[in-house]
């Protein structure tokens, strides 16, 4: 930490953005033992992993609402096979109440009739929901698959229905702060959530990769090389530095970011150890 660094200003931006975060969790067997140490009434948001499917993610949602929770699903497009699915599935949220979810296009393989976040939130607009809040991807260093003039579209596309963004993990903080300059000069207005990640050791990294599936798993190791370097060093990763190198950004206005997103990996306890001491720092 290089808190003692940082002006009053620049502390009170850190301490807004990590006081009440957005969990990330993983619907692996682990991952009720581990929300034993989210904050009480926590927001919890809700991968929909390529090995898993959509009802998974559905039931964990139901479970840690159950304990109190806040829960945000992931609605992945690849993983919903049809209209009758997305309908069923929109029907299965209303039931439990839930308002907020988060949209994505998915790793899951194409088989089904939506191909992306966008033609997936076309589609719910067509069948209507009483979901209030609805949060979608961002790139900062580009998507591994599409150009950054496509993703700027779709960002465009996406901002008619979807409520804020959320960046996926970087650690430049400049290059983010460049990023988050050009879109706000695009017009794209939502608010921002930035990505980061938790305390994640290597072994529960690997393991982690590993229960994703074999596909997902290589997919993602082709295009997070820079993110598993970054993991895998001794002692495994926190993320003052980047939160202190982007202190400035999270205080501006323009900026628009409103909180953090807090890739876990299922790692809550050393997570939360982490964000708890680093508050307690600033």
């Amino acid at each position: 930490m290089k808190t003692e660094t940082l002006t009053e200003a620049q502390r009170a931006a850190i301490r807004r953005v990590l006081e009440d975060p957005v969990f990330e969790l993983i619907p692996l067997k682990n991952v009720l033992d581990q929300a034993e140490f989210l904050p009480a009434g926590a927001t919890v948001s809700i991968t929909a992993s390529p090995a898993k499917t959509l009802e998974d993610t559905l039931d964990l949602a139901e479970e840690l609402q159950r304990l109190g929770f806040v829960t945000i699903p992931h609605l992945s497009a690849r993983m919903t096979r049809d209209r009758a699915h997305l309908e069923s599935v929109m029907e299965r949220i209303a039931h439990l109440g839930i308002d907020r979810a988060f949209v994505v296009g998915g790793d899951a393989e194409f088989t089904g009739e939506f191909y992306d976040a966008e033609s997936l939130l076309d589609a719910m607009a067509e069948i209507g929901h009483a979901i209030g809040e609805i949060g979608i991807g961002s790139y900062p260093e580009g998507h591994h698959v599409f150009d950054d003039a496509t993703a700027m579209a779709a960002l465009h596309a996406k901002q008619r229905y979807a409520t804020s963004l959320t960046t996926q993990m970087c650690f430049d903080g400049d290059a983010i702060t460049d990023w988050l300059k050009m879109i706000r000069a695009e017009g794209i207005e939502m608010p921002a959530y930035l990505g980061i990640p938790g305390v994640a050791e290597r072994l529960r990294l690997m393991k982690i990769a590993a229960r994703i599936g074999v596909g997902q798993s290589a997919r993602f190791l082709a295009h997070n090389k820079r993110l598993i370097r970054t993991f895998v060093q001794p002692g495994g990763y926190s993320a003052d530095e980047l939160l202190e190198d982007m202190a400035d950004t999270l205080a501006a206005g323009w900026a628009n970011i409103v909180g953090v997103h807090i890739y876990t990996f299922n790692q809550v306890d050393t997570t939360e150890r982490w964000r708890r001491e680093y508050l307690a720092a600033l």
